[in-house]
């Protein structure tokens, strides 16, 4: 897997910034340095995949990079064999993977980052989708794929838009952290997570924390979730 080369984002959007304003720097350098002119963008997270689309081309072509969308007159699976770059935006995290399931694009993405080295970006469920399994997503189950497990890119799960627990907040629903806790009470993986503003950068078997906010990682059996900052080499995870 020494070829993978990994943007993958807690969110598109930031508080105080336009629409990924807040990952201008960090993602055209990464697209640069991949010679990257042109990205296929799969829009399979949400129903209006035009729009979707038309509103992501818009800021990758004011950078200087070309954007082509998955949409009906595309081959899909075509077009991933011959893409430069491929980015899958966020939404709901159930609807994108059982539409790549349908469409046969995981194993086909798969192969395209590991064994080709195609630069992946995901963002919120994008980045879901590049983990192991989408079993730490916030999202409701709309909609039911044949299997939770994602593309595989990384071997661990990422937890996006993650909120720590407020002090003092009345609100006595479960908070992430339970969440996460539960998910080891079944499963092994490491959960990392991303807060709004936090991106983690994979190039290879190399891995840093890159953006604006700390991450939370979690480790089952290992006591209190780790916290991590900007510039973190976080390679021990892959």
């Amino acid at each position: 897997m020494t070829k993978r080369q990994l943007f993958l984002m807690s969110s598109s959007a930031l508080h105080g910034y336009e629409y990924l304003q807040h990952a201008e720097q960090d993602l055209t350098r990464f697209l640069q340095a991949n010679k990257v002119k042109q990205v296929v963008f799969v829009p399979y997270a949400l129903t209006d995949q035009k729009a979707y689309t038309q509103r992501v081309a818009t800021v990758l072509e004011r950078w200087g990079f070309g954007c082509v969308g998955l949409d009906a007159t595309v081959d899909p699976v075509r077009a991933v064999q011959e893409a430069q770059a491929i980015y899958i935006g966020g939404g709901n995290t159930f609807l994108l993977l059982r539409t790549l399931y349908e469409k046969q694009l995981v194993t086909a993405i798969r192969e395209r980052v590991l064994e080709h080295g195609v630069p992946y970006i995901g963002s919120s469920a994008g980045t879901n989708v590049a983990t192991c399994s989408i079993q730490t997503t916030n999202d409701m189950p709309i909609v039911y794929p044949p299997s939770f497990d994602a593309l595989g890119l990384v071997p661990f799960n990422i937890n996006p838009h993650y909120l720590e627990p407020e002090e003092g907040s009345k609100h006595r629903g479960e908070t992430r952290d339970q969440r996460i806790a539960q998910f080891h009470e079944l499963n092994d993986a490491p959960v990392l997570g991303l807060r709004e503003g936090a991106s983690l950068l994979v190039e290879g078997n190399r891995a840093t924390l890159v953006g604006t906010f700390p991450v939370r990682l979690f480790r089952k059996d290992t006591g209190a979730p780790t916290e991590h900052e900007p510039g973190t080499d976080l390679s021990f995870l892959l």
